[in-house]
C-alpha cells in the first residue's frame, strides 16, 4: 500500500433504510397485515396484553443520521385500526463535513377511514454543522384520528454544545381526504445560534415542538392544553377539527418535561411509551 492510500480518509458509510409496517383491524384488536425491514430501521413490539392498539417502537440500528444517509419510512394503518409510534431514543443529526450532501429522512402516515394514530417519537439532537432534509408526511382520511409531536433540541446544553451553524430543512404536512391542511416549514442554512436568538424567532431557545391533534373533539381539547402550557413559552389554536400547539424551551429536559404534561392532557387515560421513561 503506498503512503499516499494509508494516510487518505476512509470513505464515509452511508447508511440506507426503508421500513414498511401495514396494520388491519380484526375484531376488537389491530394485527400486523405487513412488515418488511431493509437496512438500519427495524421496528419492535412491546407486549401490551388486552390492548386494542398496536404499539411499535421505531429503531435506527445506524445509531444516528450522518450526511448522505437515506431513511423512509411508511405507515399504512387500515380502516379501524389503531397504533402508537414512539423510538427507542433521540434521534440524532451528526456533523457533517463541508460539502456533503445531506441526509434524507421521510416519513408518510397513512390512516384509513376510523383509523387512529399516536405518533410520539423522542426528541431529534441537532448537533453543530447537521444537514439534513426530513419530511413528515401525514395523509388521513377525515374520519381517521391523528396525535403527533416532533420536536428539534439544538445541541445538548448540559453538555455545553452548542449549534451555531447547520444545514437543514425540517417539514410536516397534513393532508385529510386529499386536502392540504397545513404545511409547517423550518430552513437554516447557516447561521443558527445567532437566528435562534432573535426575539421573533425563538427568542434564545435551544429547544422546540410542534404538537399536533386532528380529531372532531380537538377544539374542545384546546382550553385544558393551554392551562397545561401556561407556565412555558408556547401558544395553541384549534379550529376545524385541528389543534396546533407550538413550544419553545430553553434545552431538551425542559422542553421534554413540557411535553410530558401537554400529552397527559390531550391523552389522560394512558400513559406514554416506556422508552421515554427510560
Amino acid at each position: 500500500m503506498s503512503a499516499a492510500a494509508s494516510l487518505s480518509e476512509p470513505a464515509p458509510q452511508r447508511a440506507r433504510g426503508r421500513l414498511l409496517l401495514e396494520l388491519c383491524r380484526d375484531g376488537a384488536t389491530t394485527r400486523l397485515a405487513d412488515l418488511r425491514q431493509e437496512g438500519c430501521l427495524k421496528l419492535r413490539f412491546p407486549r401490551r396484553h388486552g390492548a386494542a392498539a398496536v404499539e411499535a417502537v421505531l429503531l435506527n440500528t445506524a445509531g444516528g443520521v450522518a450526511a448522505g444517509d437515506d431513511l423512509a419510512t411508511r405507515v399504512v394503518l387500515g380502516e379501524g385500526a389503531q397504533a402508537l409510534l414512539s423510538a427507542q431514543a433521540a434521534e440524532r443529526f451528526y456533523r457533517a463535513l463541508p460539502g456533503a450532501a445531506p441526509a434524507r429522512v421521510e416519513t408518510v402516515l397513512h390512516l384509513a377511514p376510523d383509523a387512529s394514530l399516536e405518533w410520539l417519537p423522542q426528541e431529534s439532537i441537532v448537533f453543530d454543522q447537521a444537514a439534513f432534509t426530513r419530511v413528515l408526511r401525514i395523509e388521513m382520511s377525515a374520519a381517521a384520528r391523528f396525535l403527533g409531536v416532533e420536536s428539534l433540541v439544538f445541541g445538548r446544553t448540559a453538555m455545553g454544545e452548542r449549534v451555531r451553524r447547520a444545514r437543514l430543512h425540517d417539514r410536516i404536512e397534513l393532508h385529510r381526504d386529499g386536502e392540504l391542511l397545513l404545511h409547517e416549514a423550518l430552513r437554516f442554512e447557516g447561521e443558527v445560534a445567532a437566528r435562534l436568538a432573535r426575539p421573533a424567532v425563538a427568542s434564545g431557545a435551544a429547544a422546540l415542538a410542534t404538537l399536533l391533534v386532528v380529531d372532531p373533539a380537538a377544539e374542545s381539547l384546546l382550553a385544558p392544553l393551554r392551562a397545561a402550557l401556561a407556565p412555558c413559552e408556547a401558544g395553541a389554536s384549534a379550529w376545524n377539527g385541528l389543534l396546533l400547539a407550538r413550544i419553545l424551551a430553553p434545552d431538551g429536559a425542559a422542553l421534554r418535561t413540557t411535553l410530558q404534561a401537554a400529552l397527559a392532557v390531550l391523552r389522560p387515560d394512558r400513559p406514554l411509551p416506556r422508552v421515554w421513561m427510560c
